[in-house]
């Protein structure tokens, strides 16, 4: 195996803007982490919150109404009466800029007060919602509802900056439509040949003064996602400009799924590499390359040569088992800067941009890997690995130890119920107060007793693909799943206290209208049974890597064209042979989900949400209801793994008479957070019970079988059926004997 023999190199990872505003993008940490392993000197930055913070603040204020002035000068009569009120309420802006950002970073809460009285803040239009405030928030408190006056304060300055500054700004994307489905580089090239906006300027500026302390020699770039594709641009070409002795890359998820075709020279003006897939080798060997000009061995990238774009994957290094990519470092990051918002009341959006999550992986790639709108192909999705739940542990505590946060969110496509099973009884075990949260499919294996482990464990909310709520399309997806089965998992969590939020897809190849109501009806016996809180409908997008993209004539849907474009290739034109407009059912979906999670409008009519004629539905009323009607089960699998995650109880023997005849008792008492609760067995029983709960407590390292377990009492006594359906561990069941 080559050593890298570090000379000189110092890599620069930044995230360009815009992702979170409650989190750094998880790219640079890992890769970090990774680096870390090889003694590689890395810096990090995100420089999309370093922006913001830099656009919202007192000065960045007066700079902004200095700048937009000039045009209120030109073109007066074309700026909306929006805009003019805030150009108006300059003074209260830039006077309250600062409080609310320290606010929303958790520096300020006594803030909450003062802006919930509602004369505090300037209003423009987005506070025309407020009417609907009182009913979203009526249950939460002062913070949380001071949390979305302040998103709508800051909502309202992005849109004066929008109309009057740059028409590019979103606080978690930039210039998105330059990135989305860019087949050509024409449009990209050209706007990047334009005097930079201000918005350019601000990032620019941060951009020159990080250079300047750090003096890289190789600068890589992570791009997540087609709204940071524009500025991760115009990072590399300032960089090209002004320091052209420093390496720059570009790695991350948009070159990943969109650039693995790329063919357009004019991309390396502004980059000497792209890499794709997992980052780890491909790095190395970059960085291998520069020290030892002869090297000429790449993984998995493109660059240029005698003027023509080529892509080298010729160097034989394999890539990096999970256990060895190290722990994601989020040092150089300043976590205490992240702003927290409440942009809507969707419960699951809401936990994505309000308050800070370190991310993890559990498993690298999805263990299911065959839906048929996913890009399985690519190495993503298709590779899987997990990881070991002692080493997630170890870097769960070591991740809580440098930051001081101990909220997790697993990044995973889908994570595996075996692992997550193992990841919580692991955390047990190790007594860590943690919260945590993942993405899941809906699948038999989550149990109510795994939910409850899980609940136990620190696991607050799912979220997960029911897609297309219909059996048949759910086949044809390759899902797996079922909707009853899907009903019943969504019970399990929801009686857990695990929230659940469904992915919702409406437009698959050969859906028909009748399809998407009887869906939506699906959708609305599942909120109103209360197994479901959170929602959100995607319209299906055809892409290059899924099995609906690379073979679409299986699935009814045709290419609009067969061309490749020279630069990004992912979303696809198609036509269906269905013929049908799904853009037109968009507004009735989302607006009847809206409904649905806050508990309301369970009674209106289907055709209620559409302003056109739609079928009734073929949906049976009860479905759900009735998919939920529980029984009994009693064929408890063998091999289950039986556990308690109670405390130790305290006994009382004492002796019991009848007819005649007496024998010894036992009383137990159980303490859980709650409450105090008795079961009474025999003394033969009790004891064996005693020792028994013993042997399977969380804290114990072996885990015991429910085989074990029956063998074990039948040493000793007769009739175990007939002992563990009785009324004591039917008690105990309820309060945290699980089988698994």
């Amino acid at each position: 195996m080559q050593k890298i023999i570090l000379l000189k190199s110092k890599l620069f990872i930044v995230t360009p803007p815009f992702t979170q505003l409650n989190t750094p993008y998880p790219a640079t940490a890992y890769i970090k982490g990774f680096l870390n392993t090889k003694n590689i000197e890395s810096v990090q930055a995100d420089l999309g919150i370093d922006v913001i913070l830099e656009l919202f603040s007192k000065k960045g204020l007066i700079d902004l109404f200095e700048v937009s002035g000039f045009r209120f000068e030109s073109l007066n009569q074309d700026i909306s009466d929006n805009s003019k009120r805030i150009f108006a309420l300059q003074d209260e802006y830039i006077k309250t800029i600062d409080a609310v950002i320290q606010f929303l970073q958790g520096k300020n809460p006594t803030l909450a007060l003062q802006i919930c009285q509602e004369d505090f803040l300037p209003e423009a239009s987005r506070f025309a919602q407020l009417e609907e405030l009182d009913w979203a928030f009526g249950t939460m408190g002062t913070q949380d509802k001071a949390k979305h006056l302040a998103t709508l304060y800051l909502e309202d300055i992005s849109d004066f900056i929008v109309e009057c500054v740059d028409e590019n700004f979103g606080f978690s994307r930039y210039a998105e439509r330059l990135g989305r489905s860019a087949n050509s580089f024409d449009e990209l090239y050209q706007a990047l040949q334009q005097k930079p906006t201000y918005i350019d300027s601000i990032l620019i500026s941060i951009l020159k003064e990080k250079i300047e302390i750090i003096k890289p020699t190789f600068f890589l770039i992570s791009v997540p996602f087609p709204g940071n594709l524009y500025s991760s641009f115009r990072c590399a070409q300032w960089i090209k400009q002004n320091h052209p002795e420093i390496k720059i890359s570009m790695g991350g998820g948009f070159p990943n799924t969109e650039l693995r075709s790329l063919s357009d020279a004019r991309v390396f003006e502004f980059f000497d590499f792209i890499t794709l897939d997992d980052g780890e080798v491909p790095i190395e060997k970059l960085i291998f390359n520069l020290e030892n000009p002869n090297a000429n061995s790449y993984k998995r990238t493109f660059l240029l040569e005698d003027g023509k774009v080529v892509y080298k994957n010729n160097s034989l290094k394999h890539d990096y088992k999970q256990a060895q990519v190290g722990t994601p470092d989020y040092s150089d990051l300043s976590l205490d800067k992240y702003i927290s918002v409440i942009e809507i009341v969707n419960p699951m959006h809401r936990m994505w941009s309000d308050g800070r999550w370190n991310k993890l992986t559990m498993a690298h790639g999805c263990y299911w890997g065959k839906c048929t709108f996913c890009d399985i192909s690519l190495d993503y999705i298709k590779v899987y690995e997990p990881v070991a739940a002692n080493l997630l542990c170890d870097r769960m505590e070591d991740m809580m130890q440098q930051t001081g946060q101990n909220g997790f969110h697993f990044v995973d496509e889908a994570a595996p119920p075996a692992l997550m099973r193992a990841l919580a009884l692991e955390i047990l075990r190790r007594k860590l107060a943690v919260t945590w949260w993942t993405n899941i499919r809906f699948e038999k294996s989550f149990s109510k007793d795994l939910c409850l482990l899980l609940k136990a464990s620190g696991c607050i909310a799912v979220s997960g693909g029911l897609e297309v709520a219909s059996d048949r399309l759910l086949k044809l997806i390759d899902k797996g799943v079922t909707v009853e089965q899907v009903a019943k998992v969504t019970r399990n969590f929801t009686e857990a206290g695990i929230m659940v939020h469904a992915y919702l897809m409406y437009g698959y190849p050969t859906q028909t209208v009748q399809e998407t109501i009887d869906s939506l009806e699906m959708v609305r016996q599942l909120f109103e049974a209360g197994i479901l809180q959170s929602g959100f409908w995607h319209q299906f997008a055809m892409t290059a890597h899924s099995p609906v993209g690379l073979y679409p004539e299986k699935f009814g849907v045709t290419k609009i064209t067969e061309a490749i474009g020279t630069f990004a290739n992912n979303d696809i034109d198609y036509t269906d042979a269905t013929g049908i407009n799904h853009d037109k059912f968009s507004f009735g979906l989302k607006k009847s989900l809206f409904n649905f999670m806050h508990g309301i409008c369970f009674d209106y009519e289907l055709q209620d949400w559409f302003d056109f004629k739609i079928p009734k539905t073929k949906i049976d009323p009860y479905f759900i209801f009735n998919a939920l009607e529980d029984t009994n089960d009693f064929n408890t699998k063998p091999n289950a793994k039986v556990v308690w995650l109670g405390g130790k109880p305290s006994v009382e023997y004492f002796t019991k008479s009848k007819k005649g005849q007496t024998w010894e008792m036992m009383t137990f008492t159980f303490h859980d957070k709650k409450e105090s609760f008795n079961i009474q067995t025999n003394k033969n029983e009790g004891e064996w019970l005693i020792d028994i709960l013993k042997k399977i407590a969380i804290s114990n390292g072996k885990n015991y079988t429910f085989q074990e377990i029956k063998a074990d009492f039948e040493t000793q006594l007769d009739d175990f059926e007939l002992f563990w359906y009785s009324k004591p561990i039917n008690t105990l069941r309820e309060f945290g004997l699980l089988i698994l």
